[in-house]
């Protein structure tokens, strides 16, 4: 990273903003252009949990080629300035890839709702059996990520 000073190196910090997320942009390589697709997440040790339907391009994706980069992004506030290039945005981000995988177990896919809901609620659910039979369920373990952030204390 460039500029060593937005870097975000302390585990609990990352962590802390990969549960604050509420959204995963998640590319795929292909040719000639990239694929990229917004979707929510649930993150738990490392893993991303996603869900979806069981067809489709990114599902193909998944099956072919087994790899995928992300981007969890959270927009803290514009700041104003005085002139135009004073302007700037308060952020913190992660940026990272590693291998996705399609979950195939009933109890393999529980347990990823159950993650994938925490991020957003701490209520308990269930899930029936039919809904999860219908749903595609999978995982991105993260082999690599790069977390920065810029002017998150102002």
């Amino acid at each position: 990273m460039r500029r060593s000073d937005k870097a975000v190196t302390e585990q609990s910090a990352i962590e802390k903003i990969l549960r604050a997320g509420k959204t995963c942009q998640l590319a795929f390589s292909v040719d000639p252009v990239p694929y990229l697709v917004t979707l929510n997440y649930g993150y738990h040790d490392g893993v991303l949990y996603f869900h979806g339907a069981r067809e489709g391009r990114k599902i193909d994706l998944i099956r072919e080629n087994g790899q995928a980069a992300f981007t969890v992004a959270l927009d803290l506030g514009l700041v104003k300035g005085a002139k135009a290039c004073n302007w700037s945005v308060r952020f913190q981000s992660v940026v990272g890839h590693g291998q996705i995988s399609l979950l195939e177990t009933m109890a393999e896919k529980r347990q990823a709702l159950d993650l994938f809901m925490a991020q957003y609620s701490a209520d308990e659910f269930s899930y029936p059996d039919k809904m999860i039979q219908a749903t595609a369920v999978f995982k991105l373990v993260i082999s690599e990520m790069t977390v920065k952030q810029s002017r998150v204390d102002e």
